[in-house]
């Protein structure tokens, strides 16, 4: 298929353009070391990362996918920090873009599409993160999971793009690797691509029904002409 009359792409990073997984749990097993509780291998975190930080480090706590729901608040804000802290210091030490993301992602911006972040991430490690790995100028706009009152699989991130550029739902598609980016996407009632490499929980993307699926990232230029 080919989609048609879009102006602007939004992306997720973690799990879509990013490998994140490696300093994310680097920064867990610090954190959970430093509290004297038991880490864990990073293909066990893997499985935790797509809702944000704080379910990020719930999770760690957790020692599951499922969060303990007698996990103590106050217990949970203090791991959060401590996680914080060492993830500011490596961010992107090991992180690397997956595969022909920066030729992609450049040959649709010359295409004329406009480039934008819709991440569950809080915001201030996306710039660092995009910037350290070459791809920062390739965006106009990018949204954290603390930037608005709600993240994914709410729709609100997606919705506020479109005001903020002035663009229909219609005009947009959300690509990503994990459910919360095909459920934000419809809600919002947008179009979606799903990338299959990433990060959903063991889960196959296919289920959520996106409107279709890459195996590879470069695989999204077919699906889009150049503008005009």
């Amino acid at each position: 298929m080919q989609f048609t009359n879009k102006k602007v792409l939004l992306f997720d990073l973690d799990g879509t353009l990013v490998d994140s997984v490696p300093d994310l749990a680097l920064s867990i097993n610090a954190m959970l070391e430093s509290l004297g509780k038991k880490t864990y291998p990073i293909d066990t975190i893997r499985q935790w990362v797509g809702n944000g930080a704080e379910a990020l480090v719930a999770r760690a706590l957790s020692g599951d996918t499922s969060i303990d729901k007698g996990l103590e608040p106050l217990v949970l804000s203090k791991a959060l920090d401590i996680f914080l802290g060492f993830y500011a210091q490596n961010v992107s030490v090991e992180s690397v873009a997956y595969p022909e993301v920066l030729q992609t992602l450049t040959t649709l911006k010359d295409r004329g599409y406009r480039l934008t972040i819709v991440t569950n991430k809080p915001i201030a490690f996306v710039e660092p993160l995009l910037s350290n790995l070459g791809l920062y100028h390739l965006f106009e706009y990018s949204i954290g999971g603390d930037s608005l009152e709600q993240k994914k699989p709410h729709p609100l991130p997606l919705l506020h793009i479109c005001e903020k550029l002035d663009v229909s739902v219609q005009e947009c598609v959300m690509i990503g690797d994990s459910k919360n980016d095909i459920l934000a996407s419809k809600e919002a009632k947008m179009q979606s691509i799903a990338v299959s490499y990433g990060y959903n929980y063991g889960e196959d993307i296919a289920l959520h029904k996106p409107e279709a699926i890459v195996d590879s990232f470069q695989n999204i230029l077919a699906l889009f002409e150049k503008q005009g």
